[in-house]
């Protein structure tokens, strides 16, 4: 009985240590694509071409997403700005020296469930990981 509990803990064991590295890594690399995407729609909201970040831009950030794997339905856009003006509008983009703020949010999805193998508790499904930046909007009327 004591050799069957052994090989049982250590199976656990093992399967955590082949096995998290891998779920850690798509964590790292969903982190990575969130604040990437961030970083590029800044990028393009802010310049002097724009100054807002549209629902159109919005929707071309989900799709290039959902071609990474993750589930358009589930990100959250944030957009605002330091001044409190509306940040999405095209008929009102932001003046220049104004900040643009992004914030996209997305739920962990029992990705890091495996460890409960070895008895530590893993975020809810629910809890969400997020990217965030700022840059000061180009726009001149």
């Amino acid at each position: 009985m004591k050799s069957l509990l052994v090989f049982v803990l250590l199976a656990a064991t093992m399967c955590w240590f082949m096995f998290s590295p891998i779920y850690k890594h798509v964590f790292i690399v969903r982190q990575a694509v969130l604040q990437k995407e961030v970083d590029y729609l800044l990028e393009v909201g802010a310049s002097g071409e724009y100054g807002y970040i549209s629902s159109a831009m919005v929707e071309q950030s989900r799709s290039r997403l959902e071609a990474l794997g993750l589930d358009p339905d589930a990100v959250i856009y944030e957009i605002s700005s330091t001044s409190g003006l509306p940040a999405d509008h095209s008929a009102a983009p932001l003046r220049r020296g104004t900040g643009l703020i992004l914030t996209i949010r997305y739920p962990y999805e029992r990705l890091l469930e495996i460890d409960r193998l070895i008895g530590l508790t893993p975020p809810s499904p629910d809890t969400l990981m997020s990217a965030r930046g700022m840059k000061m909007s180009e726009f001149i009327r």
